[in-house]
């Protein structure tokens, strides 16, 4: 029988781990699945272990010579100065033992969520191991060495023949996965982020639109710093809606990176909970309409890892599963098992505290300025869909 939803986990993600003190911490998976557990909405049969990826599906999107680097530098045998030529060794990207078998193990999740939902055992997949959005064909980049979503869509291209459209609400720019299918007509990237004025990786400009065959299919929405929910959800429900209905995809792939949230200590946008409830409701909805339901979901960005990524990609889940959005407390058990370890107060509820933050005096100009973005990038779609 066809499943709604597969969960794909085992504990050889967290082998991605550079260091103690780095920020990208797996930890975050382990807490999200325990929070689902706890509150009854996963069991053990939902969930499916990754298999690693292979050099050949590596390939796909990524350098041989890149490969190669990567596997010397997880051995101990690559040099500082050969390392920084291709984003290793450097703070954001630092070596680490088995670099090369933990970061296959990743983009091997994302390939057992591929097959899951286009084989037809599940209609929906997720990959919180998943999301690494920086990496480039020949070189690491922001916390990311191979781009699982970049292979994956070429698999999903090669075995399948399909036309994907990449959604990415991460507040860094989805840059990898764009520049991967710049000039391809058959993928579709759409990235919501926090301008590049003043965040990494500095891209993401609504200009930039795709190259050659591929132009008219790249869409980037940049909202401002200090961004809200209510702004937030107006950009994104409106370009997700139209993007869709223009590129007409077979399969979603979205990117949830969890760093929108007031408490990111990376980025400085002032998103909510509330935001993370409606995000994955709105991709099922939109894979429904289009796509006869076949939506995969990876994972992303998300730095504060106590108070706010379980919560908000338990949302994920929840949402495959068609479980109403819960209120309320958090499970007893799932706050006393991880407050120990926790260095912050952890949030005891589903929702936010109210008020979260005080005032933005800016509000409205912030508001207004996304709105003016979103009419200039909504008026380019529309004249794609004339053109076409």
């Amino acid at each position: 029988m066809k499943k709604d939803a597969v969960f794909i986990f085992s504990e050889e993600q967290l082998g991605y781990s550079f260091s103690d003190s780095h920020p990208f911490n797996q930890k975050r998976i382990l807490l999200t699945l325990d929070l689902l557990k706890k509150s009854g909405a996963i069991q053990d049969s939902d969930i499916i272990a990754p298999r690693m990826a292979t050099d050949e599906e590596l390939l796909l999107a990524h350098d041989k010579k890149f490969i190669e680097i990567v596997k010397k530098a997880g051995k101990g045998e690559l040099t500082e100065d050969v390392g920084s030529i291709y984003g290793i060794g450097t703070d954001d990207t630092p070596i680490f033992p088995n670099m090369h078998e933990a970061s296959a193990m990743l983009v091997g999740g994302t390939l057992t969520a591929v097959d899951e939902v286009m084989q037809g055992r599940s209609k929906y997949a997720l990959n919180l191991g998943g999301g690494l959005h920086h990496g480039f064909h020949g070189r690491a980049s922001g916390f990311c060495v191979y781009n699982d979503s970049s292979v994956a869509i070429k698999y999903l291209q090669k075995k399948y023949g399909a036309r994907v459209l990449y959604i990415d609400t991460d507040a860094h720019h989805g840059d990898g996965v764009q520049w991967s299918f710049y000039d391809d007509p058959t993928v579709c990237t759409l990235s919501i982020h926090e301008t590049g004025r003043y965040l990494f990786p500095g891209t993401g400009s609504i200009t930039e639109r795709g190259n050659g065959s591929g132009y008219g299919t790249s869409f980037n929405f940049p909202i401002d710093a200090f961004t809200e929910d209510e702004s937030f959800l107006s950009v994104y429900k409106t370009a997700i809606k139209e993007v869709t209905e223009f590129f007409k995809p077979d399969v979603i792939l979205t990117q949830n990176g969890a760093d929108a949230h007031y408490f990111d200590p990376l980025t400085h946008l002032y998103g909510t909970m509330d935001i993370y409830k409606e995000i994955p409701r709105v991709a099922r909805e939109i894979a429904e309409q289009y796509c006869e339901g076949r939506w995969i979901a990876v994972g992303g960005g998300g730095y504060d890892i106590w108070r706010v990524v379980p919560r908000a990609w338990a949302h994920i889940w929840l949402a495959m599963k068609n479980i109403p959005t819960p209120t309320g407390p958090l499970p007893e058990d799932w706050l006393s098992t991880w407050q120990e370890q926790s260095p912050v107060t952890l949030i005891p509820t589903w929702e936010d505290p109210v008020p979260l933050y005080e005032p933005i005096p800016r509000k409205d100009e912030i508001n207004e300025k996304n709105a003016q973005m979103l009419s200039r990038a909504l008026h380019m779609i529309r004249n794609e869909k004339i053109d076409k």
